[in-house]
């Protein structure tokens, strides 16, 4: 079996992620997840793992902390979703002793992904196993998702982390992922998305996100499990509170328990200082840019702090983990003179600290937006904020999305009387279209789905090689 091969037999198995519409709580059973890895051995089993559920920031929260991981000289598993090129971005280690450096990873810098080969191995190791899943009369269908949740498990058993940090796809009380039984948790900024799925009020959305916080126990005893949050609106907090204390979990809040001061804030990286319960740190730089960047390094930074009787980590490794973590596809300055930023803002809150960060950061003539979206987005919230920040709109649909909106449906989200809107269906030729119109001091953003942002990291480093 060749990677192509494994691809297409990974494939073959249902995707929700390119599925608009589907009832969620029959399609999600975590029972078959706990199915299908004990007939696999239990891989998760014994593994040290950071958690990270939330709506927005959940791969850049668990990407800072794999690298201050990493720069405290740990064999750092990282499991993400979903990809923006290659189903290989999902699964990665991090290690000093392996450390990529160079040219290949100016463009997209998913460092150590998986080798396709490595990949393949573990496809073909556990075939037999899946195929009994694939429609299982108990079970039911083990999912493109669920699989590559296994191979993550087993990749990450076999090459024997230290520790592995855990993003959640959909939700978190039934994600593959929430069989683990974590040494800390992390909760991003919660807000409304996926409503027809995780449900249509930020309460019954933040009930499925601390899905993830579970009771600790050793020989016996119950443990308090740390839980970091973000700031979050009162409605979701109080559900997160109220986990914790069901769940005898102890919780740091962003804000309250744990305060960050921005000092500067570029296009080249960040400053700020940050005071925990343990530390006061000073003058931090982060290397991503962003304002809700800040957040996110802050919960890393809370959820590093938990561990630390169990691993030795020093404020230098956070200080050199922050400065070198990256985070391919979210606020990522693609070229200059003009200006492109990939960012996949693809709910309105997003959207919103997008708009403001780059308003925030970069000095532009004129903003040209190539935007296309899946049609199970809020696409009115997300267009409307757009539509006022943006001097030209093109829009488009990514090529691999069939969840992708039309444009001509699109159009209807943006003001009539507007007149500089075009459709171009084709990512790529509105991608082109966008960079032969801009002038040097004009900022082309890409945004709106994953999926577009993924083919315009292909789209520069198809014509970088070349």
């Amino acid at each position: 079996m060749n990677y192509k091969d494994t691809i297409e037999y990974i494939d073959s198995f249902i995707n929700f992620e390119k599925i608009p519409r589907y009832q969620y709580a029959s399609s999600f059973r975590l029972e078959r997840m706990i199915a299908l890895l004990d007939e696999l051995g239990n891989p998760h089993k014994g593994l040290n793992v950071i958690h990270v559920a939330g709506s927005k920031g959940k791969g850049s929260t668990c990407a800072i902390t794999a690298y201050i991981l990493k720069e405290a000289g740990y064999k750092v598993g990282l499991y993400t979703s979903p990809h923006l090129m290659d189903s290989r971005e999902r699964i990665r280690i991090l290690d000093n002793l392996n450390e990529v450096k160079g040219e290949e990873w100016r463009l997209d810098n998913f460092e150590g992904m998986a080798g396709e080969e490595e990949i393949n191995e573990l496809i073909e190791g556990i075939e037999p196993v899946v195929e009994k899943f694939r429609e299982h009369e108990k079970f039911g269908k083990v999912s493109f998702f669920e699989i590559l949740t296994a191979c993550a498990f087993l990749y990450f058993k076999q090459k024997r982390v230290d520790i592995a940090v855990l993003e959640t796809g959909m939700g978190g009380r039934l994600d593959a992922t929430n069989v683990a039984a974590p040494l800390v948790c992390g909760m991003t900024n919660i807000s409304l998305e996926h409503t027809d799925k995780l449900g249509d009020t930020l309460a019954k959305i933040a009930y499925e996100k601390t899905g993830i916080i579970k009771s600790q126990k050793s020989k016996g005893k119950r443990q308090k499990l740390k839980v970091v949050s973000a700031r979050q609106e009162k409605e979701a907090l109080d559900v997160i509170r109220k986990a914790c204390r069901e769940k005898n979990a102890e919780l740091y809040e962003i804000g309250k328990d744990i305060k960050y001061s921005i000092l500067h804030s570029s296009e080249l990286g960040q400053v700020f200082d940050l005071e925990t319960p343990g530390y006061d740190y000073k003058n931090l730089e982060l290397n991503l840019i962003g304002v809700h960047q800040i957040e996110n390094a802050s919960i890393s930074i809370g959820m590093i702090e938990a561990i630390k009787k169990k691993f030795d980590i020093k404020e230098n490794n956070i200080r050199e983990g922050l400065k070198k973590a990256t985070w391919p596809g979210r606020l990522q300055i693609i070229r200059k003179n003009p200006n492109i930023i990939l960012d996949g803002a693809q709910n309105p809150a997003s959207m919103a600290a997008l708009i403001f960060s780059i308003k925030r950061i970069f000095k532009y003539k004129k903003l040209i937006c190539v935007f296309g979206i899946s049609s199970d987005k809020d696409i009115k919230g997300v267009s409307g904020i757009l539509d006022a920040a943006g001097d030209i709109i093109i829009l488009t649909e990514a090529k691999d999305n069939p969840r992708a909106e039309n444009v001509s449906k699109l159009k209807d989200y943006f003001q009539s009387s507007r007149p500089r809107i075009q459709e171009i269906k084709d990512a790529d030729e509105a991608l082109g279209k966008a960079i032969k119109i801009a002038d040097k001091e004009d900022l082309i953003l890409v945004t709106g789905s994953l999926f577009v942002v993924g083919g315009a990291l292909s789209y520069f480093k198809n014509r970088h090689n070349n």
